[in-house]
Parts: C-alpha cells; structure tokens; sequence
C-alpha cells in the first residue's frame, strides 16, 4: 500500500469528546482509524521499553479511586456557574479522577500547580460541554445511529465480557454509554450544520499546498524482506557466537538450495513473530530497520538470499522479496487525502472559532482559584 504523505500520518477524524464523559470518550477512542503497527521483529528499531506501549499495560483497576481524588476537598463548590446553573464541585472531581484513572496516575504524584491547572482544563471541558448540550438539545439524533456508533465501539472488544468488565472498572454502564453517544452525535451535527460551505477545497488550494509542501509527498526506496533469526546471547563467548553463526549458515545453504523460505523460518527462526508471519517484515524503508540488517537487505536483488548477518540480535537469514523505488506522489494520486486532509483542516478552524463565540457569549463565572505559579529552580550558578 503507498505511503500517506507525512502530513497525514498523525491526523485523525474530527471528535467532539465534550460531550460524553470521560469513560465513554476512552471507548469511543477505540472508534478512531489506527495506524498500522510496526511488525513486531528484532530486526525493527526499537527506542522505547517494550512494556510502554502495550495495550493491556494500563488495567482499569489498578488505580483506586482513593488514589485519584487526593486534596478535591480544596475546590469551591460551585466551581463554576454556566447561565445560572452550577457545576459541582464533585463534577469535576469525578471527571478529573476518571482522566487519573485512565492514565494511571496517583494523584499524590502530581505537583499542586498541575493539580490545579488540570482541573481549570477539564472544567474549561465541562462548560464548553454544557453550553454545547443546550444548543444542540434541539438536533435529531436516531436509535439506529447510536446502535451503529455502538456496535462500532463494542467489535474493538475481543468479548462483551471485556467491554462490561471495562465499563464497570470506569463506574459506567451501557445505558451511560449509549446516552454519552447521543449526545455526542447530536453535538457533532449541530457543529456540522453550523460549518455548512465552510469547509470546502477548491482545486487551487490543493495544489498550492501541494506546490509549497513537496517534501510531504516523498516517500523513500523500499525493500520488502523475510527473515530467520538465529539469537546470540548479548554476553555470548566467541565459540557460542561462531557456533550459531554456522547454524545460521545451514539455514541460508538450505534456502538456497530451494527449500521454501517460509516453511524454513516457521520452523526454525527464533524471531517470536515468525510463526504468524513465516518472516515476512512487509515493507520497510532503510532507517525502519537496524542498520547492519539495512545495509544487507538494501543491497540485495529481488529472491536474493543472504549469507548469515550479524545484528545486536543475533544472525539474521534475509531474503528480498521485492523492492520500491523511491517516488514522489503526484498531485493527481495524492489529491483525494489532500483534499480531505484540508477540509479537516478548515473544519477544525471553524470549529474552534464556533467554541470561541459560544463561550464569549455564555455568562460563565468560574470560581476556582488561580493556579500557583511553578517553582522556579535555582540558578546553577547563583550570584556571590
């Protein structure tokens, strides 16, 4: 599949989270389009711990919620008051307790002027949300299209167990839920009728940004490469080292000899992911991958197999399956997500500038204190 233009990479739809709360905007979440993930190889670059991004590592219940309302006590109550009507100061603990949650910080571990800076974020959330529920109260929103929306949700699940063990761990239910998403869904066509002809491109904007943004349309020289790991221990004596190099060096006389390179792999590579993917790594550009397994696969031939190469994880056993050149994207192929990217673009501009009239015309009294300034640290070199 051809690369996105990079300034595609990071973009997703427009989502209005303030309207559900904080639970219902996590599920939600799991709605949006997701880039595809690296292959998870040893050959692959890695700078993060392993642990850091794996789905299952923040569990829901792992942070109390004893441990996520610390010092809420000191907020006034109201903390605010949006065209007569208060928000509760237990409002925004909850919702401030849910965002700890979510990410599994304590709350004790938060300096106070965060503290107090968060709240002021999420009650800014809170009356924008309010503001946004009585503009939009009046907007149709149908039972089928909340069923979809939280069908949609639901299939990220690997169970309907998964999904209510989650729900419970967030304090909410399905019913909390599907109402979160009614009133999103209403808020969002509210916005989109407020935006009508707002948002559109002409062929003159796409091009002038394609003109001015030539960079973003490259996309680098490709290799796509199988596989077989042979480990080396990092503390490995010489002998072990040579001796796994031989092992490798079976491997590719077999290869070469014919013997189906998958099957070799699934059978012999110590590559964990090898038994899915019978080695393929899909393609790559040359700094997706370590440099010794870089310079070896870009300077091979198409159904070229290597002798053993030495990685910091060991002997790698490389076949190139088949290449990319390097190209730039013409106007003509990129324009589809060129055009939607900036429509998105203006939509999240008027947007902005709809949540800025609405506030400025709300009568809004904010009765939070302001936030302690930070501390500033010495200077390493204080004045004699």
């Amino acid at each position: 599949m051809q690369a996105s233009p990079t300034f595609m990479k990071s973009q997703g739809p427009l989502t209005i989270a303030l309207s559900l709360s904080l639970a219902a905007t996590s599920l939600m979440a799991a709605d949006a389009p997701k880039k595809k993930p690296a292959a998870a190889t040893p050959a692959a670059k890695t700078t993060a711990k392993p642990d850091a991004a794996k789905p299952d590592a923040a569990k829901p219940d792992a942070a109390k919620p004893d441990d996520t309302t610390a010092k809420g006590s000191a907020l006034p109550d109201p903390v605010a008051i949006v065209d007569g009507d208060p928000v509760k100061k237990s409002e925004l603990e909850e919702a401030f307790a849910n965002v700890l949650r979510a990410r599994q910080i304590p709350a004790d571990k938060i300096p106070e002027e965060q503290r107090a800076e968060g709240y002021r974020m999420i009650l800014d959330e809170i009356i924008l949300d309010k503001l946004l529920v009585k503009l939009s109260a009046g907007t149709k929103v149908t039972d089928e299209e909340v069923a979809a929306k939280f069908e949609t949700i639901k299939a990220q699940f690997p169970s309907e167990e998964e999904l209510n063990k989650q729900l419970a761990a967030a304090g909410e239910t399905v019913e909390k839920v599907k109402k979160g998403i009614g009133e999103r869904l209403r808020q969002e066509h509210w916005l989109d009728e407020q935006i009508k002809g707002r948002a559109e491109v002409t062929d003159a904007e796409a091009k002038d940004f394609y003109d001015k943004n030539q960079d973003q349309f490259k996309t680098p020289a490709q290799v796509r490469a199988s596989h077989i790991l042979i480990k080396v221990p990092e503390d490995a004596k010489p002998e072990v080292d040579a001796e796994k190099k031989k092992a490798a060096a079976a491997i590719a006389a077999r290869a070469k000899k014919g013997e189906p390179f998958d099957k070799l792999a699934k059978e012999l590579s110590e590559d964990p992911s090898a038994k899915q993917n019978s080695g393929d790594l899909d393609f790559f550009p040359a700094d997706q991958m370590v440099p010794e397994f870089s310079k070896a696969a870009f300077s091979m031939k198409k159904n070229e197999i290597s002798e053993p190469v030495r990685s910091s994880f060991g002997y790698h056993v490389i076949k190139v399956t088949d290449t990319k050149a390097a190209e730039t994207v013409t106007l003509e192929k990129a324009k589809p997500q060129l055009v939607a990217y900036l429509q998105q673009q203006k939509k999240q501009t008027e947007v902005e500038k709809i949540f800025k009239d609405i506030r400025s015309k709300a009568d809004v009294k904010v009765n939070l204190p302001e936030a302690p300034a930070a501390a500033v640290p010495p200077s390493p070199n204080p004045a004699p």
